[in-house]
């Protein structure tokens, strides 16, 4: 069966799958929008957000028992936020040396196939990746995406950002890791990837993939290197660009900025239509050319 991509759906229909994946509208509201669009495309609007949804078998690169990998779910402490935290602790299997790590934040859907494969496919890439799932503390990523949704509202999002915090510093200690640390994170971990850039003076460099923005009264905090990748068909979030570039600008911080041409928000998750193959790569590359100039030696 070909794949489909985004050039197969209404711009609308991929305007209100958006809102439904944020919150911004219920299950009902996208299937009434999207009726219409069915209707013209001769299938329900059942169908239309089935096919939106998200493929993880489909699109796994790395299987969990990769004989390369090393993978296991750890729980450390976390007294500033929600006690405890669980995450996806994955590196490679004949690693030689203090590798360099890197933080994965997922999506508003908390820890899924997804992040766990980006993890993998990170140990691949000889760093140790270690994903926290935000869920957790509410008995972890439910196995369905819209309960994971429904369960993210519920979250103390204060107390989940320190969750992070304490998860960045829990790499830093590693001892197989080399005390740099990175983190890489997606649409809600893009913007805890920024978040995590103004409050750890010692990160060593934040790859924030179409995430919200940081106030900009703490974009002088930043002291670490930022590769930031925006969707080109993505207003929600690049609305709040424009004066995230004048603060970076101002506060003299070192980033690079790219903006994919055509790509939606969420272009780099390969388990929906909305992936970009194309610019997935080239981010992709970027991000792993960017965390080896950063993290290593």
């Amino acid at each position: 069966m070909t794949r489909k991509t985004a050039d197969d759906f209404h711009p609308e229909v991929l305007k209100l799958f958006d809102q439904y994946v944020h919150g911004q509208a219920s299950r009902r509201d996208f299937l009434t929008g999207a009726a219409k669009y069915a209707a013209l495309a001769g299938v329900t609007a059942t169908g239309l957000l089935t096919a939106l949804s998200p493929q993880f078998a489909e699109a796994q690169q790395v299987k969990p028992d990769d004989a390369r990998i090393k993978a296991t779910y750890v729980e450390i402490d976390s007294p500033n936020g929600n006690g405890k935290i669980r995450g996806y602790l994955v590196s490679p299997a004949n690693a030689k040396g203090k590798l360099p790590t890197v933080l994965v934040v997922h999506e508003n859907r908390g820890l899924n196939p997804h992040i766990e494969d980006i993890a993998r496919r990170l140990a691949l890439d000889n760093f140790i990746a270690f994903a926290p799932d935000a869920l957790f503390t509410l008995g972890g990523y439910p196995g369905d995406e819209d309960k994971a949704r429904e369960l993210f509202q519920k979250l103390d999002q204060t107390k989940t950002q320190e969750d992070f915090v304490t998860a960045a510093q829990y790499l830093q200690k590693l001892p197989a890791g080399n005390g740099k640390v990175g983190v890489v994170g997606f649409c809600y971990g893009g913007g805890i990837s920024n978040f995590l850039a103004t409050r750890l003076p010692d990160l060593d460099a934040a790859v924030p993939f179409y995430g919200r923005q940081p106030e900009v009264a703490d974009v002088p905090k930043i002291k670490a290197p930022l590769l930031i990748h925006y969707a080109g068909v993505d207003e929600r979030i690049n609305a709040g660009w424009p004066a995230y570039e004048t603060a970076l600008k101002s506060a003299g911080t070192k980033y690079e900025a790219h903006i994919y041409a055509n790509a939606q928000h969420g272009f780099n998750n390969d388990t929906t239509p909305r992936f970009d193959e194309k610019a997935a790569a080239l981010a992709w590359k970027r991000t792993i050319d960017f965390f080896n100039k950063h993290l290593r030696g």
